[in-house]
């Protein structure tokens, strides 16, 4: 006689149902990328943000560029970096000290993993508009909308694992969410990045964090994570 698989298991193979649609999707977006499928649509996104009488002005006020820059300035690495400390740190002093240490080696292979996918496609820079920001690395895929999905939602979930009620739970997922998606709408705002950059750098972080979160739930249930 079958039985369905317990709790215990039950949220693990969801989350690693869910990790490989997103990384499916990841890889869908770059073969449409690498096809040439998708430059159409790149460019119409990218220019809706832009000055219809100069494609190198971005569309708004100034202080509407500004809050853009400030806003991609969160999906930094000096900003993901601080917050994921600051996070094991609060875990630690709930004497979480197995959880702590399972964030700061997700988020850092997440990061690893990123700046390898940049380096492997290596895809240019948007030349359709000039750069709100100054770049250094390839395109494809947007590290900081990689970065932010998987640091986001990576610290959303352990956090949320940690405390009590469900509403508590839903808004720290619901702000890790809202951070990830303004982080990888500045970037293509700012113009330095397609698209498709984002849309790939939020699958590949979301596949990431939720194979993170999956692993977590299961070490937890099984008393090898607090």
């Amino acid at each position: 006689m079958t039985h369905l698989p317990s709790r215990v298991h039950a949220i693990p193979l969801a989350a690693a149902f869910l990790a490989a649609l997103s990384v499916w999707l990841f890889l869908e977006i770059a073969d449409e990328v690498f096809e040439g499928e998708t430059r159409r649509f790149d460019e119409s996104v990218l220019l809706a943000f832009r000055s219809d009488v100069d494609r190198n002005d971005p569309i708004g006020e100034a202080w509407v560029e500004e809050l853009a820059r400030d806003v991609t300035g969160i999906g930094g690495a000096a900003v993901l970096s601080f917050l994921t400390a600051a996070a094991a740190g609060f875990l630690l002093l709930r004497g979480k000290s197995h959880r702590a240490l399972y964030l700061v080696a997700a988020v850092v292979t997440g990061i690893l993993l990123s700046s390898m996918l940049k380096w492997g496609f290596d895809r240019p820079r948007p030349d359709l508009v000039a750069h709100g920001q100054v770049i250094y690395t390839s395109s494809f895929p947007s590290g900081h909308s990689m970065m932010s999905a998987l640091t986001f939602l990576t610290l959303g979930a352990l956090l949320a694992g940690t405390l009590e009620t469900h509403a508590m739970r839903a808004y720290v997922m619901g702000l890790a969410v809202l951070l990830t998606v303004a982080v990888g709408i500045s970037r293509v705002y700012l113009g330095v990045h397609w698209p498709t950059d984002v849309l790939a750098g939020w699958s590949a972080g979301t596949a990431w964090a939720l194979a993170c979160w999956g692993c977590a739930e299961y070490l937890g249930r099984r008393g090898r994570l607090e």
